[in-house]
């Protein structure tokens, strides 16, 4: 009890999550008496990010800076804006494209945020879309980034779970690809009675161009997901040709990156790359003494003894996990939870890819949902937009995406068919 009164105390007076849950961690063990623990600690640090999958992550990351400064993400805007921009709410449809093609490039939602807010927020409030709605619909197109491979959190969970990082990236592709239909659908009906500015058809020359300018960076999700379903490289080995790959395109064929941009891309990465590290460190901390104090079969029990049937497990996971995700950083939830939810889930016969997809799904969501919320502060930091217009604005997007999670949650063939299909 007095570790979770620890817990709860620090986050709400903001402390970072990484040092609530190691100070959330000692506590425990104190109250547990096993004061012993602490010189374990170090090894348990270690032996969290000693694994060759998480190699991936800072790996991912520094491909995703790279593109950033290389000019990659402007030609992708510059495709999907001659593909729909003359459709009346163009280039908030633009907005979602360019966020999906961002989810194959990047892997991470505040990336995308930072990357979207930078490309397309001055661009859309040119066309009379107010403030509000520009950062909610920026925040929320910027979740596909983790849910479209590659995904960061993807990864994290793989390693939690002891599954298929490959099998977990293909199949967020199908929940990846829903989400932003539903977000087209809310934003078709959001501009039906609005005064937007309609901007002429591009022709067919203009697309082509276009698309030609944005092949190169097309290349990048292909060396990602090909080499993966080739069998060619694992995750890790693919991030890192990704890399090179998004460092040739900048260097050589757009020639925006320059030698003078390599400190900061590496100082960026490497902070970017740390802080997450750190959080599965101390989540593993915590996540060992809460095993050692037998919560995980606790709260299993305590699940399995409300129902043994699939799908109302799978309801109870999702509210709790909806919760956790209101107040915890994903990263750090999915270490301190996959041990606890995966055997109940395991129990009552579900795919551990299935669940897998839908925790992290879950999870995500909460990254716009306050009082955390990541990527809503992230979006209204950069935009200028204060954070509680977006939180008054932001439930219609998480309303649909838990529409979406809930279809995915109860029709794994969505989630399942590719990965099976493509893995036999």
């Amino acid at each position: 009890m007095i570790a979770i009164i620890v817990f709860a105390l620090s986050i709400a007076i903001g402390i970072p999550i990484a040092y609530v849950l190691g100070a959330t961690s000692i506590v425990h063990a104190i109250t547990m008496g096993e004061i012993n623990l602490f010189t374990m600690v170090p090894q348990r640090m270690y032996a969290a990010v000693n694994n060759f999958s998480l190699m991936a992550i800072p790996l991912f990351v520094l491909a995703g800076e790279i593109m950033s400064f290389g000019g990659l993400t402007e030609k992708l805007a510059d495709m999907m804006r001659s593909f729909v921009g003359h459709i009346k709410g163009g280039l908030a449809y633009t907005t979602i494209l360019v966020g999906t093609a961002l989810g194959a490039l990047l892997g991470s939602a505040n990336a995308s945020a930072v990357l979207l807010c930078d490309t397309m927020f001055s661009e859309i409030k040119k066309d009379g879309y107010d403030d509000g709605f520009n950062a909610c619909l920026i925040a929320a197109t910027a979740l596909l980034g983790p849910i479209i491979p590659p995904s960061m959190v993807f990864i994290v969970f793989g390693v939690a779970a002891n599954v298929s990082v490959a099998k977990l990236f293909f199949g967020g592709i199908i929940p990846g690809l829903m989400l932003a239909a539903a977000y087209f659908l809310l934003v078709g009906i959001y501009v039906k009675n609005k005064d937007i500015v309609q901007h002429p058809k591009a022709k067919f020359k203009e697309i082509m161009s276009s698309i030609g300018k944005a092949i190169p960076a097309l290349i990048v999700p292909v060396v990602i997901l090909g080499g993966i379903l080739g069998g060619i490289t694992t995750p890790t080995e693919a991030a890192a040709s990704a890399c090179a790959v998004a460092l040739i395109v900048g260097a050589l064929v757009y020639r925006k990156l320059k030698l003078s941009d390599v400190p900061e891309i590496l100082l960026k990465t490497g902070i970017t790359s740390a802080s997450i590290l750190f959080i599965v460190a101390m989540s593993n901390i915590l996540g060992w003494t809460l095993a050692l104090d037998q919560i995980p079969k606790l709260i299993a029990d305590a699940l399995l003894s409300i129902s043994n049937n699939k799908y109302v497990i799978l309801l109870l996971i999702n509210i709790l996990l909806f919760i956790v995700g209101m107040v915890m950083e994903t990263t750090a939830a999915i270490i301190i939870l996959v041990p606890v939810l995966l055997p109940v889930t395991t129990a009552v016969g579900i795919d551990p890819l299935h669940f897998g997809i839908v925790m992290c799904v879950n999870l995500i969501v909460g990254m716009l949902t306050p009082p955390v919320g990541i990527t809503l502060y992230v979006v209204s930091n950069v935009t200028r937009v204060s954070s509680s217009i977006m939180v008054k604005r932001i439930w219609p997007w998480v309303g649909v995406a838990v529409i979406v999670l809930l279809i995915i949650t109860y029709i794994p063939g969505l989630v399942t068919v590719l990965p099976n299909a493509l893995f036999k």
